[in-house]
């Protein structure tokens, strides 16, 4: 116990850990090392998580998306898609393109960030060459595995 003097007042402050309360005591990182080599592995596949990190009361998911370029099909239905309970930041690392967020369009392209709220419609309605991007989900519900590393990384 440390104490501190308040005007007349003396106040007790407890030192404890943030770990007894079930905090993370460390920070985590994502090296550019690790983002290039779970890209790499992607195998034709669009969406891969690299980590999912403890946060204390909730997960943060990091992953990495390439998209190879489009064109647009002349129609005005765009597929996508929503995720009811997770939100996504994008952090587009290069190339970009025409992105769908609930009503709006709009260009993106490398250094852009994107934040896409749960419950809100999101696609790429043009890709011209292809877009690359981090993307980073706050996951309070921990629905994404707790200490997930992509096998990637393992070997």
């Amino acid at each position: 116990m440390r104490q501190v003097l308040f005007g007349s007042m003396t106040v007790f402050l407890a030192i404890i850990p943030i770990s007894a309360f079930g905090q993370p005591t460390a920070a985590t990182d994502v090296t550019k090392k690790e983002i290039e080599t779970v890209l790499a592995s992607m195998d034709g596949g669009i969406d891969r998580q690299i980590k999912v990190i403890d946060i204390g009361d909730a997960n943060l998911a990091v992953g990495v998306l390439h998209r190879s370029g489009t064109e647009p099909d002349g129609s005005t239905a765009v597929r996508g898609l929503v995720h009811n309970r997770v939100t996504e930041v994008y952090y587009v690392l290069s190339g970009g393109g025409t992105l769908v967020t609930g009503g709006d369009t709009r260009q993106i392209s490398a250094g852009d960030v994107v934040v896409i709220p749960a419950g809100v419609f999101h696609a790429w309605s043009h890709i011209p060459d292809h877009v690359t991007y981090l993307s980073i989900r706050p996951d309070l519900d921990r629905l994404l595995p707790t200490g997930y590393i992509n096998p990637a990384l393992e070997q």
